[in-house]
């Protein structure tokens, strides 16, 4: 009795194993999902009744031709397959090919809906699933003719050639994008209208990002946005309007080679949508000469002076007369900082001073320039970032023209550690 007792519980495990290693393999790429699908085949052709064959297949791979299914007819039979599936969240793409009709169903969400008489066609649906378990459901139909029925389904392949837009439906780019699509350029003016169907009018956010490659050059780049817009070209943030504004362009200039990463970010708040990118090869004017009588300090004169740590400051080709030094900038807790003095030769007399902005290497929104003149020290804040190969005037004031009136500039701007730079360039001065 022991020994059948035994023998019969050992059956019993072995079909429990054999139960769950029917049910469950690894899927697509890891996922593990159950190895045989469900099936219901039918007499007709609208899944009534009860079915005359109920089975279980590996998979939905079926060119019948101009037969069936064992035990139907070879035309107007139907079918219906399930089975679940366990998923790594993310996008996958579905696809299905029939003749005839054919819909199939993810939690109940019909994805594809092709319930039509039709010769062998293919369709295919992106959907994205959350991690965990999932119900697959593929129906189909055969009136007549030639019969074909397969599904097949996987992660989404990365198909983007153009620019990857991110679309959120958010203004913070939070979260995983509501869209993921394709876009062949950011020329866009959606005005009242949506970016795309599921999307709002307002308060959305899109990421573009891209790799170009480009030949040496210095290229000018343009964007336009209402709301805002900010700008990284080869991991340098070149443009940064981050703010709710009627549509705006704005451009400045940055040296590449080779191949580089782009991206945009815009959001929508209200009102009009506009965001715009281009480029092109910069025509290298050169900057407006300073008027005449006017006293120029540039980065190479005699009249300036810098301190500092010598290994922190770069040149570049950039700037009043091909050229200009910069650093990133500094913080106010840290005890060494780069600094720079334009030192003027001036006759008594009251004089506008300006500085020159290059349209490289100056992203600082908070530079900090000192004018010491007659009447002592005046602190002028400029915004870097606004200005493209331009004079900034800092004011007029009087000047006694002695050797300890000039102008400074620091590297300590207040900003995050290392996440600008700072431009030093020509200062002058205008009699008035």
């Amino acid at each position: 009795m022991y020994r059948k007792l035994t023998i019969v519980l050992a059956l019993f495990i072995g079909l429990l194993l054999f139960q769950q290693a029917a049910l469950a393999q690894d899927g697509p790429t890891g996922q593990h999902t159950a190895s045989v699908w469900d099936v219901s085949y039918w007499n007709n052709k609208t899944l009534s009744g009860n079915p005359v064959v109920e089975t279980v297949e590996s998979k939905i791979d079926w060119d019948w031709g101009t037969g069936s299914p064992s035990g139907l007819p070879s035309d107007d039979f139907s079918a219906r397959w399930t089975k679940y599936i366990d998923v790594s969240g993310g996008t996958y793409r579905f696809t299905a090919t029939a003749d005839d009709g054919i819909r199939v169903y993810v939690d109940g969400n019909r994805i594809i809906d092709e319930w039509n008489d039709h010769s062998v066609l293919t369709f295919t649906a992106d959907l994205t699933l959350s991690a965990g378990h999932h119900e697959l459901v593929v129906e189909y139909y055969e009136n007549g003719g030639f019969a074909v029925s397969k599904f097949s389904w996987g992660p989404k392949p990365n198909d983007i050639v153009n620019w990857r837009g991110e679309y959120f439906h958010n203004r913070t780019l939070a979260g995983s994008p509501s869209l993921v699509r394709d876009d062949a350029n950011i020329n866009f003016n959606w005005g009242n209208g949506v970016p795309a169907p599921g999307l709002s009018s307002d308060n959305f956010s899109v990421r573009w990002t891209r790799t170009i490659n480009f030949p040496a050059g210095n290229y000018r780049f343009t964007i336009t946005g209402d709301d805002g817009v900010r700008l990284w070209v080869d991991g340098h943030l070149l443009i940064d309007k981050w703010f709710d504004q009627a549509a705006a362009t704005y451009s400045d200039v940055i040296h590449l080679s080779g191949n580089v990463p782009i991206k945009m970010e815009y959001y929508e708040h209200g009102g009009l949508a506009v965001a715009q990118l281009s480029w092109a090869l910069d025509s290298g004017n050169p900057p407006p000469p300073p008027p005449s009588g006017a006293i120029v300090i540039d980065n190479t004169s005699p009249g300036f002076v810098t301190g500092g740590a010598a290994s922190s400051w770069r040149s570049s080709t950039a700037g009043y007369n091909n050229g200009m030094i910069w650093t990133y900038n500094n913080d106010y807790a840290r005890s060494s900082y780069n600094w720079a003095r334009w030192y003027p030769s001036l006759n008594a007399g009251r004089y506008e001073v300006f500085v020159f902005i290059p349209s490289k290497n100056a992203t600082t929104t908070s530079a900090r320039y000192w004018v010491s003149h007659r009447d002592g020290f005046t602190l002028r804040v400029v915004n870097q970032l606004a200005y493209s190969d331009q004079w900034v005037s800092l004011g007029t004031y009087w000047f006694r023209g002695s050797s300890s009136e000039y102008v400074s500039l620091a590297d300590v701007t207040g900003e995050s550690y290392l996440s600008r730079l700072v431009g030093f360039d020509a200062v002058k001065w205008e009699s008035r």
